[in-house]
C-alpha cells in the first residue's frame, strides 16, 4: 500500500497545524485509567446499544479517567462499518456531562478506511482518538502516510497504538518520537509491542514530543517506568483506579495487595472463554454474557471458579 497524500489530506494536514494547539490546551488531561470499552450483543447476535450507553454510566461511577472504543478487546474487527459508526455517535451523546474522557477508535485496514472513520469522530468531538496501525500495510512507510493522513484530518490528540496492525512492521521507538515531532497530536502512544517495559521508558524519557504514553494492561511496572496512563479491559475499572491512585499516592504496597487479587481474577477470565462476557453481566453492566469472539456457554464448573475468584475482588467494587 504505497499511499499518496489527495489534495484533501494535503490541506488538512495544513490546516491542522492552526488548530490543534488550541485544540489540546482545551481538551482533558489525558492521564490515568481508560479502560477499552466491551460490546454488548442481544441474544440475537446484534449490538446492544442500550447497554453500550449504559458502560458509560458504568465508567463513570466507577471513577475511570476516560475511556475507549472500539479497539481489540472491543471485537471491533467483528463489527460491520455501520455498527461501528452508531457505536461512536452513541458514545458520544451517552458521554456528555460525564466525567470520563472520551477516546474514540478511528483504525482502518488502510489510510482511507481510517480517515472515514476520522472524519466522523472529528463531528463527534471526543476528547481524543486512537488508530490501531493498518493491517494492509506491507512497510514502515505506510504506517507513517496512515497516521499523517490522520494528523491532517484529526483537531485533537491522537493515540497511536503499536500493536495489532500489520503483521512484521515494527513501530518503532524512533518511529514513534518522529511521528510526535512531526505532529504535535500524534505525540501520544498506547504502548503494547516488545520489549514493553524497555520502550515505555524510553518513550516517557522522548518529551516533549511524546507527550503522553499509555500502556495496555493496569501494572505496577509500567507505572514504575513512567506510563502516563493504562487502556484496560473495562472489567474492573473502579479497581483499576484504586490501583493507579494508591501507587501515585504513595501507597505501592496497598496497591500490590489490590493488584495480586485482580491477576487472579484476570488469570481466570483467560483460561475461560466468554469469561469477559460473564463478568461484565455479573456487575450488572450487561444484560447478556455473548461475544462475537468467544463461545460463552459455561460449563458449571467454569461458573463456580470465576465466581469464587470474584469473591476476592468484591471488597474493593463500587456498588
Amino acid at each position: 500500500m504505497n499511499h499518496l497524500y489527495t489534495r484533501r489530506e494535503a490541506l488538512g494536514t495544513l490546516g491542522a497545524a492552526l488548530f490543534v494547539r488550541v485544540a489540546q490546551a482545551k481538551a482533558p488531561l489525558l492521564r490515568g485509567i481508560f479502560p477499552i470499552m466491551a460490546t454488548p450483543y442481544t441474544p440475537r447476535n446484534a449490538v446492544d446499544y442500550e447497554d453500550l450507553a449504559g458502560e458509560v454510566d458504568f465508567m463513570d461511577r466507577c471513577g475511570a479517567h476516560g475511556m475507549v472504543w472500539p479497539q481489540l478487546a472491543s471485537e471491533y474487527r467483528f463489527l460491520t462499518k455501520e455498527e461501528r459508526r452508531r457505536g461512536m455517535r452513541v458514545l458520544a451523546e451517552a458521554a456528555k456531562g460525564k466525567r470520563p474522557a472520551l477516546v474514540l477508535g478511528v483504525q482502518g485496514e488502510n489510510t482511507k478506511a481510517a480517515l472515514e472513520y476520522a472524519e466522523l469522530a472529528e463531528e463527534l468531538a471526543p476528547a481524543a482518538m486512537i488508530a490501531i496501525p493498518p493491517t494492509e500495510a506491507k512497510s514502515l512507510d505506510d504506517f507513517r502516510s496512515y497516521y499523517r493522513a490522520l494528523a491532517g484530518v484529526a483537531r485533537r490528540p491522537v493515540f497511536i497504538q503499536t500493536s495489532g496492525g500489520a503483521p512484521d512492521i515494527d513501530p518503532s521507538v524512533d518511529f514513534l518520537i518522529e511521528m510526535g515531532r512531526e505532529f504535535e497530536n500524534l505525540g501520544h502512544v498506547k504502548e503494547e509491542h516488545s520489549p514493553i517495559y524497555t520502550r515505555i521508558a524510553t518513550l516517557a524519557r522522548a518529551r516533549p514530543a511524546i507527550r503522553s504514553v499509555f500502556s495496555g494492561p493496569v501494572g505496577l511496572y509500567e507505572m514504575r517506568v513512567g506510563c502516563d496512563g493504562c487502556m484496560p479491559e473495562a472489567l474492573y475499572p473502579d479497581i483499576d483506579v484504586q490501583i493507579w491512585d494508591l501507587y501515585h499516592s504513595g501507597n505501592p504496597e496497598k496497591a500490590r495487595e489490590i493488584f495480586s487479587k485482580r491477576v487472579l481474577m484476570q488469570y481466570t477470565t483467560q483460561l475461560i472463554p466468554g469469561a469477559r462476557a460473564y463478568i461484565m453481566k455479573k456487575r450488572g453492566v450487561f444484560k447478556n454474557a455473548f461475544s462475537r469472539r468467544e463461545k460463552t456457554h459455561f460449563k458449571p464448573d467454569a461458573i463456580r471458579e470465576m465466581d469464587f475468584e470474584f469473591e476476592g475482588l468484591r471488597p474493593y467494587l463500587h456498588p
